[in-house]
Formats: C-alpha cells, structure tokens, sequence
C-alpha cells in the first residue's frame, strides 16, 4: 500500500478544519456534532478521527491557527524599536480588524469563548491562547515606559492586560454593532494616554 504524502495528509486536514469551520459559524460550535462535521468534510468517520479524535482537538487546532497569526504579528509590532504605543496599538488594531470583516474568524472566537464557560478543556484552550498574545503587550509596554510615553515606574504586566484587553473589546463593538471605526477607537485610545 503506498505511503500518503504530507502534503495529502496536510490537506485532508485543512478539509476537515475547513469543515468545522462552516458548521461551526452555520450551526454553533455547540449545536455542531462530530457527524456533522464529518457530513461537511464529505469524508469517512475513519478519515476525520485519524486526524482529530474529538471536538475539542478540532477547536484547539482552528484556535492555534487564528491566534498563531496574530500572536506573529503582534511580536514582529512589539519588536520593532521604532513604533511608539499608539502605532503599535495601530498595527495590533489592523491585524484584529482582519479578522472581524467577511471571512474572518472573530465570529467564531466569540463563540469558542461561550463554550469556554461550559467546557474547561475548551477554557484551558482560550486560557492559553489568549496568554500568548497578551505577552507581546509586556514589551511594548515596557518600550513605551523607556520612551516617556507611560510614567516611570509603570507595572507594564498591567499595561498589557489593558492594552491587550482593548483589542477584543473593539472586534466585539464592531462585531455586534457595527462601529466604533479602528480611526475612532485609535482617537480615544489617545485620549486616554495623552499626559
């Protein structure tokens, strides 16, 4: 019997998380059950449980790709010398702006997060992930204190909880209600920095 190659395997894979994906935004993560998504995948319940044993994996594994790619960009902003907190804090908006238009995964991370609330392995999931890419924030925190842009002495673990924590509160206004604009919410990020 032949080998299947990676590259095979690797889009078998992309198929099913594809799946889940559209199940997952059509129907709910928790109204979605592992037959539907094997129906979406148009696959063998062999073929999908050999690659993921269960919901949840498949949850983990859509959440460490839309928050792997954030956590890259957010790095790549904290490590450039160069940007002040407010033009990070723009970038980070950009790469979360992204995400909340057609095709984006906000959505579904709105959802991962009401099943975070009734599942622990699925709260171990958004604990981690989320962990991730506040990190980042530690750091530009900590630029902006060498800059002069926050006072000296300022705890930038508790910077980056705030900075951190206005990304998905914007996602969710413009999610939900449609506004405010990244130009708005970027005026009062200033205005609440401004010294």
């Amino acid at each position: 019997m032949p080998r299947v190659s990676e590259d095979h395997m690797n889009a078998r894979r992309e198929q099913i998380l594809a799946a889940a994906r559209t199940c997952f935004l059509r129907n709910g993560i928790h109204n979605t059950s592992m037959q539907d998504l094997i129906q979406e995948a148009g696959l063998s319940v062999g073929a999908v449980y050999r690659y993921f044993k269960s919901k949840t994996e498949i949850i983990n594994a859509i959440s460490q790709t839309f928050t792997g790619g954030i956590t890259t960009g957010l790095t790549q902003v904290s490590e450039d010398p160069e940007l002040g907190l407010l033009d990070a804090m723009s970038q980070a908006l950009d790469l979360v702006e992204a995400q909340v238009g057609p095709g984006g995964m906000f959505p579904l991370g709105i959802q991962v997060w009401g099943e975070a609330m009734r599942d622990p392995a699925i709260a171990e999931i958004v604990k981690a992930r989320y962990g991730e890419m506040r990190t980042p924030f530690v750091a530009v925190a900590r630029r902006a204190v060498e800059r002069g842009e926050l006072p000296a002495g300022t705890d930038p673990e508790a910077v980056a909880s705030v900075l951190f924590g206005s990304l998905p509160g914007f996602a969710l206004q413009r999610t939900l209600i449609g506004t405010p604009d990244k130009a708005t919410y970027l005026a009062g990020l200033h205005a609440l920095l401004a010294r």
